[in-house]
């Protein structure tokens, strides 16, 4: 039975790719701070170390999955340095700080690494700029892990998703509309990793949009 780490399991498109890896043979362990298999802060990165660590001494790795994300789309000076640090941290630095502790592992097993970024992480948009930069970063760090690890047989895959009906919206002045052309339901993303981790090709990076751009204003 293959093993996958995933964080942001718990809700939306990580608990999507949580429950089609379980569905699909998986031993899953999500990360993360509550109803988590390992329970634990994506900032707090000595407690995140220990346990990844802890976790490896007995287990190998498989498949990680880095989906955990936060959002904040607003002029740049009036995001607080708190909110800045946050997103800074859950959306890049963990990403780095699982794959470095990973990576071992996961050569040894011939592996998959899946980032989940951003349709924001390909283009350029009004208040996205710290959210962008995050997501840019995850999207430029995956590009450049696969070339480095090609001749290794780890494989390294980006996923850069449009709108997404989940509760990454539920504090945001913004949320995608009824209209099932305008935004992507999690489980389609979750089918798609499926389809990425049992081809026998390399999927590098992907970009999944909507036929239709709407959005609500709250």
């Amino acid at each position: 039975m293959k093993t996958a780490l995933i964080t942001g399991s718990s809700s939306g498109i990580g608990h999507a790719i949580y429950e089609s890896l379980k569905e699909n043979g998986y031993k899953v362990y999500g990360i993360g701070r509550h109803d988590c298999e390992i329970e634990c802060d994506l900032q707090d990165t000595k407690t995140l170390e220990r346990k990844i660590k802890e976790f490896l001494k007995n287990a190998d790795v498989d498949l990680l999955v880095n989906c955990a994300g936060l959002g904040i789309f607003a002029p740049h000076e009036e995001i607080s340095i708190k909110k800045i640090t946050e997103l800074i941290d859950v959306n890049l630095k963990a990403p780095i700080i699982l794959t470095n502790l990973c990576l071992r592992s996961l050569k040894k097993t011939k592996g998959h690494i899946i980032n989940i970024s951003s349709i924001e992480a390909t283009k350029h948009s009004k208040f996205s700029a710290l959210y962008s930069a995050t997501k840019g970063g995850l999207r430029d760090f995956s590009l450049c892990l696969f070339e480095e690890l090609r001749k290794s047989g780890v494989r390294v895959t980006n996923i850069n998703p449009d709108i997404t009906k989940t509760a990454f919206f539920d504090e945001l002045n913004f949320e995608p509309t009824d209209d099932k052309e305008s935004y992507i339901d999690p489980k389609e993303i979750a089918k798609e990793v499926l389809h990425i981790v049992n081809s026998p090709f390399v999927t590098t990076d992907i970009t999944l949009r909507t036929q239709k751009f709407i959005i609500n204003r709250k």
